[in-house]
């Protein structure tokens, strides 16, 4: 997550999905927060907040918020007030600061920094820009490492609570149905995924949900239909 996003069409998407699965539970989130960028026009996508008698009926506390964040200072911190009492871990995971040679221990050391944060927490939401990769050990040295969340976190972040990972859809072999899949198939937990597809393709995946959880889902992606929201269905080989 990167300060430049606060209110963008995603943040709506990603908040209304929170509040609607965080009811009556602690919340905790770790931004995976990224300094801006400035090589792209993300974060520019808030059209939909000039269309209140289109959108804002969804989710009116949460639109009328993102409204002033987007003319105000758009930061992180700015979108807090939208989830009231969740724990937030705000820490910049730019393990470009140090050496190459010390990345792996920095970003060992800022993980476990953040699951001790949200240790208390019934469900987690976890937001790196660019989303899930595999626990490859040659990328941890990587600078940009900081936009990706390896599989080992998102598991461990889903261990014994219900986890929501973003993933931003690559142009991974197969198409973006074939990377759900892919994803859904290797979590080693029951998993859902909700696809939100307006202006860019993301995907939400939901781990290890209970009854509950599993039903508000499939009524979020009912009510945000208009959003481009929608339950994915899983595609046999």
């Amino acid at each position: 997550m990167q300060d430049r996003y606060a209110g963008d069409v995603g943040d709506y998407v990603k908040l209304g999905l929170l509040r609607a699965l965080g009811k009556g539970r602690q919340t905790g989130v770790v931004w995976y927060r990224f300094p801006d960028e400035d090589h792209n026009n993300d974060g520019r996508h808030v059209k939909y907040l000039s269309q209140p008698e289109r959108y804002r009926y969804l989710d009116p506390d949460l639109y009328d918020h993102l409204r002033k964040v987007v003319v105000s200072a758009r930061t992180v911190s700015s979108l807090l007030p939208t989830l009231p009492g969740a724990v937030s871990v705000g820490n910049s995971v730019d393990s470009g600061v140090v050496p190459a040679r010390l990345r792996r221990d920095w970003r060992r050391t800022w993980f476990d920094r953040a699951l001790r944060e949200v240790s208390g927490c019934d469900i987690v939401f976890a937001d790196p820009d660019n989303g899930i990769v595999d626990d490859a050990d040659t990328r941890k040295r990587s600078a940009k490492y900081g936009k990706q969340i390896p599989l080992n976190e998102v598991q461990t972040l889903a261990d014994g609570r219900c986890a929501v990972i973003y993933h931003h859809n690559t142009r991974r072999a197969g198409g973006h149905d074939a990377e759900v899949d892919h994803w859904l198939g290797n979590f080693g937990v029951p998993s859902m995924a909700v696809r939100a597809t307006a202006y860019s393709p993301r995907t939400f995946f939901v781990l290890n949900p209970d009854h509950e959880t599993v039903s508000r889902v499939v009524k979020f992606c009912e009510r945000w239909g208009k959003m481009k929201v929608r339950l994915h269905t899983a595609h046999s080989n």
